[in-house]
């Protein structure tokens, strides 16, 4: 009976003992910078705790360009992972050293969505999820307005929608910037400035955090916003009576997690890495507060009815080859541009736009009244700067991501003062113009 007593604690001291040591194998910390919403981190963050006990994640959310800066600011003692959305900052954290290369070991996974690598080819950072881009709408108030269901970006360009429309700051979203180049991308420099701007004509805010314009429309606040793919399915799926469409100049790219250099707790940031990855970890994606397209092929087949499938759908066969390498070179440049013609200048773009679209429905046949007008779209429908310039580095290299309150200095300051002036003085002139034409008979 003693030796069996004996037996069973020297059993139980072993069990004890491997349970520790198996607690032991990564930290008990881990610190994770993101620009998700609560309603997808707080699910991963409790079943990674859930899967590790003993391990407690602490989740920092700040948006792609302040996450940024942060982990530029802490390198000599960063956080460990960085989880977001937007390739082009992983991009920049890349070349700027702050990431370091792991190679996961889950099977199953997707290697490209479209002709998109789903992970970077060089290991530094992997896609966990794959975004879409483009506009939910609240169908209510799109009926209680009288208005039509958008479907593509010239939609959003129309009268109709003036007053109707909201969207984030690119310079405040990753996703919103993604949105933004995709369209630059897709439809060119100039002709994609010129949709974006006409598009803003219509707007009735810039919010300056990305799940400002999902709330809005899911609140009725207003009727239609440009957004990443996931707001307007989980807004769906949540019962919220909203709808969400892919335009045909989109584009479908992964959403990625990397592990920050000089991590300091390496182990727990690649279990949450393979966690993320794991078909545990991918059907969480399928949560209807989440509503994510997942990486590992298999979690389709768990997928409710009608669920986007990026590897399969043949609607996104037509997807932007979007080029993260020329998004990464001028991500700052572009962030300025759109805040400095659209996000500051937005009473001024709307007066403008709101004057052409009157004279446009009374000008009848008047040639020269047509000829003001065209001359008032060509002018609110510029950019201040080429593509060509535009991926200088001499030029995009002095831009920079700025705080809020911090003033800006040298080349970029000196090129923002001129788009501001050329904003101030192409609206004005704009509206004159279509007033003018307005005032003929």
């Amino acid at each position: 009976m003693v030796r069996t007593i004996g037996r069973f604690a020297a059993l139980a001291a072993l069990t004890l003992a491997t349970s520790a040591a198996l607690g032991q194998q990564i930290e008990d910390r881990l610190v994770i910078v993101t620009s998700f919403a609560k309603e997808l981190t707080t699910p991963f963050a409790q079943a990674f705790e859930k899967r590790h006990p003993g391990t407690r994640v602490e989740v920092q959310n700040r948006n792609s360009a302040a996450a940024i800066a942060f982990i530029r600011e802490t390198r000599s003692s960063p956080p460990d992972i960085f989880w977001a959305s937007a390739p082009d900052a992983f991009e920049v954290l890349k070349k700027n050293s702050l990431l370091q290369k792991y190679a996961p070991k889950a099977q199953g996974l997707a290697g490209k969505v479209g002709a998109y690598p789903v992970n970077d080819p060089e290991g530094f950072y992997v896609g966990f999820a794959a975004s879409g881009y483009g506009m939910m709408y609240n169908t209510r108030y799109l009926r209680a307005n009288n208005l039509p269901a958008p479907k593509e970006w010239d939609d959003l360009k129309k009268p109709i929608y003036f007053g109707h429309v909201g969207i984030s700051a690119p310079s405040r979203s990753g996703t919103t910037h993604l949105t933004v180049e995709t369209i630059l991308q897709g439809e060119g420099w100039d002709k994609g400035w010129a949709t974006l701007l006409q598009i803003g004509g219509n707007l009735v805010q810039v919010s300056d955090r990305s799940f400002g314009v999902p709330d809005a429309v899911n609140s009725g606040q207003y009727g239609v916003g440009i957004v990443i793919d996931f707001f307007g399915l989980s807004a769906k799926a949540s019962g919220f009576p909203v709808e969400f469409v892919y335009p045909t100049v989109t584009t479908i790219v992964p959403a990625n997690v990397g592990i920050i250099a000089n991590a300091k707790n390496r182990k727990a940031a690649e279990a949450f890495v393979e966690f993320l990855l794991s078909d545990e970890g991918q059907q969480i994606l399928l949560d209807p507060k989440i509503q994510r397209l997942p990486v590992r092929l298999a979690t389709y087949d768990k997928a409710p009815a009608g669920y986007p499938n990026p590897f399969k759908d043949p609607k996104f066969d037509a997807a932007v080859n979007f080029d993260v390498d020329v998004s990464e070179a001028r991500y700052e440049l572009t962030n300025s541009l759109y805040d400095r013609l659209i996000t500051f200048r937005l009473k001024e773009l709307n007066a403008a736009w709101k004057a052409i679209h009157d004279a446009e429905a009374r000008r009848g046949a008047n040639a020269e009244a047509g000829r003001l007008i065209a001359e008032a779209r060509k002018l609110a429908s510029s950019v201040p700067i080429s593509e060509k310039e535009a991926g200088d580095k001499a030029i995009a290299g002095s831009f920079q991501e700025v705080k809020p309150g911090q003033k800006v200095a040298g080349r970029q300051a000196e090129f923002e003062e001129k788009w501001d002036a050329f904003a101030v003085k192409n609206y004005a002139e704009a509206k004159a113009l279509a007033e003018k034409a307005l005032a003929m008979k």
